[in-house]
């Protein structure tokens, strides 16, 4: 029997068709997927990276209950127009620490890889509250119940607890003062300096406008502020990483 008569059974053959097919797609998995079991890093370090501020992370968490990533990614593509509009295009490291990801291409929104540092608090917590008062084209509904909820941040080292089990290399230092950084990252007369110390470059002060108060405002602005900041490009190599 000529091979193509044997190639001719196969394919008139559902069982053997569908064997073979498995057979080649799971040759194909094994040899993308096996080397990633003893490679001891598949992911570029990038100097500046750490994980979340619990204030930070608390405000990521809000940011993905109220569904934003349905309309802003956090991924900017390698393209001129993309890189012109948004800034240095998105780094693989700087995801290292996200449980899920915030990657995609809808934008029904501005993609806010690099939203940190761009706007003032003030600019954030009016938008949050009327989009349209700092935008007008803007088809973004209201966050001002943000503003009025306070943060939940009782037993808060639980969540980094969780983060650790998937990998975030936060220690036990910083679970142990948790509740503490959240706490000192919001007060606008609170001495951060073992929080910065524990998280370079976190912004601290009043973010919500209201001192008196720890809200899931405050929290959501945090978060936003501090996206794209932690990574220095003036620095960044494209070939080595860092010059």
């Amino acid at each position: 029997m000529s091979i193509v008569e044997k190639h001719r059974v196969i394919e008139k053959n559902a069982t053997l068709l569908f064997a073979g097919s498995l057979f080649v797609v799971a040759i194909g998995g094994i040899v993308e997927i096996a080397p990633l079991f003893y490679l001891e890093n598949t992911i570029e370090k990038v100097e500046g990276m750490r994980p979340y501020s619990p204030l930070e992370l608390a405000g990521r968490d809000i940011y993905i209950r109220e569904g934003c990533y349905t309309c802003h990614s956090q991924m900017i593509r390698p393209f001129r127009d993309e890189v012109e509009r948004y800034g240095h295009y998105s780094l693989a490291a700087e995801s290292m620490y996200d449980h899920p990801f915030q990657w995609g291409s809808k934008r029904t929104g501005p993609d806010l890889a690099r939203v940190g540092g761009r706007y003032s608090d003030e600019w954030h917590v009016q938008h949050l509250i009327e989009p349209r008062s700092v935008v007008p084209e803007s088809v973004m509904p209201s966050y001002a119940f943000l503003k009025d909820k306070k943060l939940d941040v009782s037993d808060f080292a639980t969540h980094l607890i969780a983060q650790q089990a998937v990998g975030v290399p936060y220690t036990e230092e910083m679970v142990a003062n948790a509740q503490a950084d959240i706490l000192a990252q919001a007060d606008p007369d609170a001495d951060t300096t073992d929080l910065l110390a524990r998280y370079p470059k976190a912004k601290t002060g009043d973010f919500d406008g209201n001192p008196n108060a720890l809200t899931e405002m405050d929290a959501l602005v945090a978060y936003l502020q501090m996206l794209g900041t932690l990574v220095d490009f003036s620095t960044y190599d494209e070939t080595a990483g860092y010059r």
